[in-house]
């Protein structure tokens, strides 16, 4: 869901030299955060308990917190109430938006619907955990990539006897609907997913209104059940919170809780002629598109491609799995994650550079143990693969809770120093939540004990504490946060660091320069080709967006001579747009840990927070183009 104004916005702020964070630079290597004094985690936990060692903002951001610091404080220009208007949910300018004809309503949330939604979810867990659609026994000895085809020099004419055959590695989102859009094209499709079942892995999904339209083109069956099974979220408002006290008579007083911008998402859409995004769960939209996005045994479990070999111009790809099994092709598709295999084979990055993606589908088969060697692994993964990491570990959890304010509010932000908490419905009356912490990579939570069986909700509450003080720099949050924490169980948090890539090209190679992301017959989408941080929303809706332009390219494919030239122009068509809301998300996340900043500076905060307000549905227009 975006949550910022545009790059003017932030263009305006970083001449002002106030919070932009010179970590937006850190394109590369993940390097270590400037840290506070206080004592090492090496000290204080045991190296298979390190929690993070909590950053601090450095750059003009943290020259500013420390002259503020040094300056007599004026007690009297602190104190007195926030402005009432921004404690009310719906203001009128957004509810006359959502009041509008046309504007969809969601089915009120009843007894019978809960249990309705919840069920679905369970049963596309079981349905995927017995295999169903999979490609297994016979079909599997005797499937078509099997068999080495001999090609011609040069290529061969493709027909709809004799049609285009595509491999995607990965078996998420992206991977999913590539097959989708594929199939609806005639073409053979086959997905080989690295996990050994689709276990349930993160809450449910918003798919944005870009992101149906695409899924509408492919396949309308597929959008009208996903509609069916998912949850307006539009029919509400959408904003930032201030997370504590915060602000001066000078600069605006805000209470905990209050509302520095909201906007709705529905309005954008409309006008756009789309589609009002819903949310839906993830297991659910994995067994849709499994159902009726393309035939049974289209995905085969427990096959990671390690590597593959161009057979020459027009004469396809060979995939080699982990297990050493070939695998033709004249196309293969990395969809295989942010530290994706096929990546690292295509651009020639180091050993190391691929890893084990907690995805969609292979999240939810990582246990904490798991998790624990994966931060740490993953610390080492990035810094071969050329990936950022963004200086934020995040929890996340969805709670079986109906939150206190579901009527009026789908998506929120609370912002604070060092740490935001966004939380969005996620139908059921469950309400899916995020904790982003700023702190350094491969941090891992203490193991449970007799003393403290729950150290990550033990964590989180203090982080976010109401009262007693607040947190460790004395702010007391809003309730609401801990409302949605206290409602999740310890088993059902899950933590990973957050790492996204450059926005642009970072490389001088001519090749890549002409053709991003692909080369010869193999190309890249979703997160394998530009992985961003979780701020817009976008992650999965970009790589939808990614499925659907590329096989519209692959449609046009007349003689698998001319593959390397459809996929060089489906990269070229999708990089700007993609390196522009990857930039979106990336400052975003930058500057929202410092957002607390602007509500103490005169005359500069009002600007941005009336800016941000100003710009969203000008971001939101560009986000939510019927045309990508």
């Amino acid at each position: 869901m975006p949550f910022l104004g545009g790059y003017a916005t932030a263009y305006i702020v970083a001449l002002a030299s106030t919070a932009l964070q010179t970590e937006t630079a850190a394109l590369s290597p993940p390097r270590r955060l400037t840290t506070s004094p206080r004592r090492s985690t090496q000290e204080i936990f045991p190296l298979n308990m390190v929690t993070g060692q909590q950053a601090t903002s450095f750059g003009p951001a943290d020259l500013l917190r420390k002259a503020k610091a040094s300056l007599p404080q004026i007690p009297f220009l602190a104190e007195g109430a926030g402005n009432p208007a921004n404690k009310i949910d719906m203001p009128d300018y957004v509810a006359e938006v959502l009041s509008r004809p046309g504007v969809p309503r969601r089915e009120t949330e009843s007894e019978e619907r809960t249990h309705r939604i919840r069920s679905r979810a369970k049963q596309a867990a079981a349905d995927a955990a017995a295999l169903r659609g999979m490609l297994v026994g016979e079909e599997d000895a005797a499937a078509w990539w099997r068999s080495r085809r001999d090609v011609p020099e040069g290529g061969r004419r493709v027909t709809s006897d004799d049609p285009l055959t595509v491999l995607v590695a990965g078996g998420g989102l992206a991977g999913l609907v590539v097959a989708a859009a594929c199939h609806s094209k005639g073409m053979r499709v086959a997905i080989f997913e690295q996990a050994s079942s689709y276990a349930p892995y993160g809450g449910p999904i918003q798919i944005q209104s870009n992101a149906l339209r695409a899924i509408q083109r492919i396949n309308p069956e597929v959008f009208e059940e996903l509609v069916a099974a998912g949850t307006f979220t539009a029919d509400r408002v959408s904003g930032l919170k201030i997370g504590y006290r915060k602000g001066n008579k000078l600069a605006g007083l805000y209470d905990a809780g209050d509302w520095l911008v909201r906007f709705d998402t529905i309005g954008p859409a409309l006008e756009a002629g789309l589609p009002a995004t819903v949310v839906v769960d993830r297991p659910v939209i994995q067994q849709i598109l499994v159902k009726h996005g393309f035939p049974d045994g289209t995905v085969r479990i427990s096959s990671r491609i390690e590597n593959f070999e161009n057979l020459g111009r027009g004469k396809g790809v060979c995939a080699t799995l982990e297990d050493g099994t070939k695998a033709y092709a004249d196309v293969l598709v990395g969809a295989d994650g942010v530290w994706s295999q096929v990546r690292k084979n295509l651009h020639g990055l180091s050993d190391g550079a691929g890893g084990f993606a907690a995805s969609g589908a292979a999240g939810g088969a990582i246990n904490d143990a798991e998790a624990r060697k994966l931060a740490r692994d993953t610390v080492r993964i990035a810094q071969k693969a050329d990936r950022r990491y963004s200086g934020f570990t995040c929890y996340a959890a969805l709670a079986n809770h109906r939150a206190s304010n579901i009527e009026d509010v789908s998506y929120q932000i609370l912002l604070g120093e060092k740490k935001y908490f966004v939380s969005t419905d996620g139908g059921g009356e469950r309400q899916q939540w995020f904790a982003l912490i700023r702190e350094e990579a491969g941090g891992v939570d203490p193991e449970p004990t007799e003393e403290d069986p729950h150290p990550k909700l033990t964590r989180l509450q203090k982080e976010f504490a109401a009262t007693s003080g607040g947190d460790d720099d004395g702010n007391e949050w809003d309730p609401f946060a801990l409302e949605l924490i206290n409602a999740a169980d310890e088993e059902d948090i899950k933590r990973r660091d957050l790492y996204d890539g450059a926005p642009l090209l970072a490389t001088l190679d001519p090749q890549r320069l002409l053709s991003p992301w692909a080369k010869g017959p193999v190309v890249l989408v979703g997160d394998a080709a530009h992985p961003m941080m979780p701020n817009l929303g976008q992650g999965g809706c970009q790589a939808t967006e990614d499925g659907y332009r590329l096989v519209e390219e692959l449609a046009s494919v007349a003689h698998t001579g001319s593959v390397s030239n459809a996929l060089g122009k489906y990269s070229r068509t999708r990089v700007i747009r993609t390196a522009i809301v990857q930039g979106f998300a990336q400052l975003g996340s930058d500057l929202l840990v410092d957002f607390d900043l602007m509500m103490t500076i005169p005359f500069l905060g009002p600007f941005f927070l009336t800016m941000t307000q100003l710009s969203m549905p000008w971001i939101l227009r560009f986000l939510y183009t019927p045309e990508f």
